[in-house]
């Protein structure tokens, strides 16, 4: 059965890989499954069509055959499951896999989501200014304890997995601020993500898509 998954018509990030759907896109490449990509507005993302396929109204979402799933940790979770490549054979090692793809979304990402509402949905209101160094500091506490697990390890967790593969993603909405450049072994980590010949389609993919003339 043919993976369709959605994406951005036009990134808000003008195609640096920083869209959700890049998550996807590597997962597959990592997996070594073709699938096909339906470009959405922002429109189409609120209309009844989309809703009934993501009920939150964004992106990416995922089908194959009667199966729709939204959210990335549960598709890269789902697509890591089913095929070879992202997660390990050994039961102990599959699930210490599995927490950090968790670890990424929930404990990693929250703070680092925080910035970006403080800097452009949260940016002109009088205290923003006076937030931000709070923010920051949230997302420094948190890259600090990455980096000290990690350590001078290639990955998360001896061999590149799912983990590493969120928790990458995770990273770099980031980078864009400055703070990963703090911790070297974290902006190395996601280098070596981003060498992976799997990320690099991935991102040349979704990049051809937001560089390409306008209708």
């Amino acid at each position: 059965m043919t993976v369709t998954i959605t994406a951005f018509d036009r990134s808000p990030d003008g195609g640096k890989g920083l869209a959700r759907d890049t998550r996807v896109r590597w997962a597959l490449e990592e997996a070594g499954q073709p699938y096909a990509v339906r470009l959405v507005s922002f429109a189409a993302m609120k209309a009844p069509a989309h809703l009934a396929l993501h009920p939150f109204g964004q992106i990416p979402t995922y089908e194959e055959g009667g199966l729709v799933l939204f959210e990335t940790g549960a598709i890269v979770l789902h697509i890591a499951g089913r095929h070879a490549g992202l997660l390990p054979g050994d039961a102990d090692a599959r699930a210490r896999a599995i927490a950090w793809m968790f670890a990424a979304v929930n404990t990693v990402e929250p703070p680092i989501l925080e910035l970006s509402t403080a800097l452009f949905q949260e940016g002109k209101q009088p205290w923003a200014q006076d937030r931000l160094p709070l923010v920051k500091d949230r997302i420094r506490a948190r890259l600090r304890q990455l980096s000290d697990r990690l350590g001078d390890a290639e990955w998360l967790d001896g061999a590149f997995s799912a983990g590493d593969l969120m928790m990458i993603s995770v990273l770099l909405r980031c980078r864009p601020s400055g703070l990963l450049d703090e911790h070297p072994n974290l902006a190395a980590y996601v280098a070596r993500g981003e060498e992976r010949p799997a990320y690099r389609r991935a991102f040349a993919d979704q990049l051809a898509v937001n560089t390409r003339p306008a209708d």
